[in-house]
């Protein structure tokens, strides 16, 4: 390993990297990776009595010394499913991050307006709807639609989290919500199946259907049946959706990594991942600083 910064860990699971190398690509001043989590510390904020899996605890201090070190400067933190609707941790991640980290959280749909002012003033700027069944039991959909409604005079966003099987049943639903929506993980494409494949057409497609579609080209490590430290049968997926939407895409370390069975992410690798698919600097800045500037801190961005 290459020395990176001694995190602590918690052995009930899988854990993050302990030494996660030094990345060779540097990330462009400003850069924000925007999808990580911070899950407990659980004797902290308990995690859901109804949660599909239990992690590894994964704090506020240990994320923000792996911005550092990576050579970041934001987060964008969401919340996730063990977590439930509760985002107590999310909100005091934000609070102690000295306005460097934005939020995005989980509501049910008796959420308050003064409930969803309070998480605005925290720094909330969207909710997630998650439709992985390994992960949460399915929600009504007028349920979704409910909050969605709720949410929109906020000018927040909708982060969807979904199987690139599923797409064809979800999509007419999803382009009918009433807010942005950003897709999780380049809509977990099947490698297999090739990045000119009838499932991944069909998801740019639907990248194209609306002007205010996002999209996370992140979780490689997650994608790959190749593996590290390059996960190249991945790249080409990537590179064709920053190519198409470089306006609309934005990439995280998915830190600390919920659920991998597989491997234990190198983030530094995670990092060196960024310029195979977003090849140029100027692809580069877009990817990592003008686009989530301009989704989580448009203040900022002159947005």
């Amino acid at each position: 390993m290459s020395g990176g910064p001694a995190f602590v860990m918690d052995f009930g699971w899988r854990v993050w990297h302990p030494s996660p190398a030094r990345p060779r690509f540097t990330p462009p001043p400003g850069a924000v990776d925007a999808h990580c989590h911070v899950f407990g510390p659980g004797d902290v904020f308990p995690y859901a009595p109804g949660r599909k899996y239990t992690p590894c605890d994964g704090g506020r201090d240990d994320l923000f010394a792996l911005r550092d070190f990576l050579g970041f400067a934001r987060n964008v933190i969401v919340q996730a499913t063990c977590h439930g609707a509760d985002n107590r941790a999310l909100l005091d991640a934000i609070a102690h991050s000295g306005g460097r980290a934005r939020g995005v959280a989980t509501v049910k749909r008796d959420v308050t307006p003064e409930e969803l002012r309070r998480l605005h003033d925290g720094g909330v700027r969207g909710v997630r709807f998650n439709f992985v069944k390994r992960l949460v039991d399915a929600l009504p959909h007028d349920e979704l639609t409910e909050i969605a409604a709720k949410i929109a005079p906020l000018g927040w966003h909708i982060v969807i989290y979904f199987e690139a099987a599923e797409l064809a049943d979800l999509q007419d639903f999803f382009l009918a919500l009433p807010a942005p929506l950003v897709v999780d993980h380049m809509g977990t494409p099947q490698v297999d199946d090739g990045a000119d494949g009838p499932l991944f057409d069909r998801f740019l497609a639907f990248m194209s259907a609306r002007d205010d579609i996002w999209c996370k080209v992140s979780c490689p490590e997650r994608l790959s049946k190749e593996g590290p430290p390059a996960y190249s049968d991945v790249v080409p997926f990537g590179r064709r959706v920053v190519e198409a939407f470089p306006d609309r895409v934005l990439w995280g370390t998915d830190w600390p990594h919920p659920n991998m069975k597989t491997h234990t992410p190198d983030e530094g690798q995670l990092v060196d991942f960024i310029p195979t698919i977003a090849t140029t600097p100027e692809l580069q800045r877009r990817l990592l600083v003008d686009n989530p500037m301009r989704l989580y801190w448009p203040e900022e961005a002159g947005a």
